[in-house]
C-alpha cells in the first residue's frame, strides 16, 4: 500500500465558544505534510486499488487549477511511491509562469510534468480523459478534484466511533465528493451540510448519484466566488488561529468555519446541539493566496 491507515487517531479539538451549542473540528490536515485532509482520503482507493492490479507502466493523471489542493496532493504520491505523474493544468497562460506559483513549482519538484490547456479545452475533461486513455491505456486517470465512487468510499475513513455522538456534520464542497462520502457513511440521526465554496447548481445531483441519500443541506460559502479573498475572510481566519492555534486556509475550511460562526450567532442550530467540522487540509494554498494578496497590497494571511 503507498497510503496507510494512520496508526494515530486524528485528533477532534473542541473550539471554546461559551455559547448554547458546542463546536468541534476534525483535524483531518494532521495527516499526511505533504497529502493532507480529504485529498488523502479521496486517493486512498484510487491509489492503492490502482496499484493492486500491478500495472507494468504505472501513471497516473490528473486535473486541477493553477493552485489545486489535489493537484498538489497528487504529485506528492508520485514522489513518494517513485511514480510519474502528470497534472493538466487550465489556463494556457500559466505555461511560462508555473514557477512562479508555490504549488505547481511544488508539483514539479515533485516530479509531477505539466500540461497546461486552455479554459475552453478543459471545460470538455471528458473528451480529453478518453483522449488520454487511449494514449496511456495503462494510466490511472483521476477526475478533478479526485471525485468518483472510490474517493467517496475513501472518504469513509474520516468516520469513526467518535464522529457518531455529533449531531452535525460539517463539510466544505468542491467536487462534492467529500460530503457525499461523509453523508453516504453518517448515522442516521445526524445532518450533513455541506458548505459550497463554488457556485455549482450541479452539486445536490451530483451528491444525490454519488449516495442515494437526501438528508443533507447545502450552504453557499463561497462570500463572492471560488477563489476570491475578502478582507474579512482574513481577518477571520488570522483571528481564528490566534485565538484556537488551527490554521485555516481561505477557500474551504476558513470560509465554512467563518460561515458556521455567522449561522451559530444566528440561532441556526437548536440549543446544546454537538457540530463536528472537518477541517479538509489544503493549507498549501496559504501562501499561493498570500502572493496574490501582497500584489493588492493587502493583508496577508498569517
Amino acid at each position: 500500500m503507498v497510503l496507510n491507515i494512520p496508526s494515530k487517531k486524528i485528533p477532534i479539538q473542541e473550539i471554546p465558544l461559551g455559547k448554547k451549542v458546542r463546536l468541534f473540528m476534525k483535524r483531518e490536515d494532521l495527516i499526511h505534510p505533504q497529502i493532507s485532509g480529504n485529498k488523502y482520503w479521496k486517493l486512498f482507493f484510487n491509489i492503492n486499488n490502482y496499484l493492486s492490479g500491478n500495472p507494468e507502466k504505472p501513471y497516473i493523471i490528473t486535473f486541477g487549477g493553477a493552485f489545486s489542493n489535489h493537484i498538489s496532493a497528487v504529485s506528492a504520491v508520485g514522489n513518494l511511491s517513485d511514480i510519474p505523474t502528470l497534472g493538466i493544468i487550465r489556463g494556457e497562460e500559466l505555461k511560462d509562469k508555473w514557477r512562479d506559483n508555490p504549488t505547481l513549482l511544488f508539483a514539479r519538484r515533485n516530479g509531477m510534468n505539466l500540461k497546461f490547456v486552455t479554459r475552453e479545452e478543459y471545460r470538455h475533461k471528458e473528451k480529453l480523459t478518453e483522449f488520454l486513455q487511449k494514449e496511456f491505456p495503462e494510466a490511472l486517470i483521476v477526475p478533478e478534484g479526485g471525485t468518483n465512487e472510490a474517493a467517496v468510499d475513501g472518504v469513509k475513513m474520516m468516520l469513526n466511533d467518535d464522529t457518531k455522538d455529533f449531531d452535525y456534520l460539517c463539510t466544505a464542497v468542491g467536487t462534492g465528493g467529500t460530503v457525499a462520502g461523509i453523508l453516504k457513511f453518517s448515522e442516521e440521526n445526524q445532518k450533513v451540510i455541506g458548505f459550497k465554496a463554488v457556485d455549482d447548481d450541479s452539486l445536490e445531483n451530483k451528491i444525490v448519484k454519488l449516495t442515494s441519500k437526501k438528508n443533507f443541506d447545502l450552504i453557499d460559502s463561497d462570500f463572492g466566488g471560488y477563489g476570491k479573498i475578502k478582507d474579512e475572510n482574513v481577518r477571520f481566519i488570522n483571528d481564528f488561529k490566534e485565538k484556537y492555534g488551527i490554521p485555516l486556509e481561505p477557500v474551504y475550511t476558513g470560509k465554512m468555519m467563518q460561515k458556521i460562526f455567522e449561522l451559530i450567532d444566528e440561532d441556526y442550530f437548536p440549543e446544546n446541539s454537538k457540530i463536528l467540522c472537518f477541517h479538509t487540509g489544503g493549507l498549501q494554498g496559504i501562501e499561493g493566496a498570500n502572493l496574490l494578496l501582497e500584489k493588492q497590497n493587502r493583508n496577508l494571511i498569517i
